[in-house]
């Protein structure tokens, strides 16, 4: 295990002594007890807690440090990148673009759902719920309600087709009554949610 100082770390990587204490800020540098860098674990560190989508930004930025040095006369070698695309840290499997495009579908499936409701193709599912619990439990109370109304009348009449024909009517009625309260309880519960 190697240990440094932060400004010998800083050196050695070719950062300024703010962006470590930058780092120090953010928790992304192992320090021992003795306030001294273990130059293994921060870089494995640094490594799993990098962002790859700024992997091109960390390669112009070594270019610039390395032009900028006195070391202008080293190339930085070619096998090494900036930022490893895939970093496999025992114990820990992150993968960033996976949680990002997760987080990113999800805030868009979200805002779909906002848009489609304020176009009023979408409403709440509680609201409608309810709006048919009432509309079944009038329909069913008015249709229970035809039975006393109507067994006086209907006992009275003899002929089968004078009878279905005033049923065939009095169901129109409560039908057509409900429809017309359901309606209106409908539009109500929706606006309301």
């Amino acid at each position: 295990m190697t240990y440094l100082s932060k400004s010998e770390f800083a050196a050695r990587r070719g950062w300024s002594k703010s962006y470590i204490s930058k780092l120090v800020r953010q928790d992304r540098l192992v320090l021992t007890v003795h306030g001294k860098v273990d130059v293994e674990a921060t870089e494995a560190l640094l490594a799993e807690s990098a962002d790859p989508s700024k992997a091109a930004v960390a390669a112009r930025h070594e270019e610039y440090r390395v032009e900028r040095d006195v070391r202008s006369q080293l190339q930085p070698a070619s096998d090494t990148a900036a930022v490893p695309s895939t970093v496999t840290v025992p114990g820990k499997a992150r993968d960033f673009q996976a949680a990002r495009a997760h987080r990113e579908y999800f805030l868009a499936q979200l805002a779909e759902a906002e848009f489609h409701k304020v176009q009023g193709n979408l409403v709440e599912r509680e609201a409608v719920e309810n709006a048919a619990f009432t509309a079944g439990r009038m329909l069913r109370d008015q249709v229970f309600g035809l039975a006393p109304q109507l067994a006086a009348e209907v006992a009275g009449m003899s002929d089968t087709w004078e009878i279905e024909k005033y049923l065939s009517g009095a169901f129109r009625r409560v039908f057509t009554d409900v429809e017309r309260m359901n309606g209106a309880d409908l539009e109500q519960a929706i606006t309301q949610s």
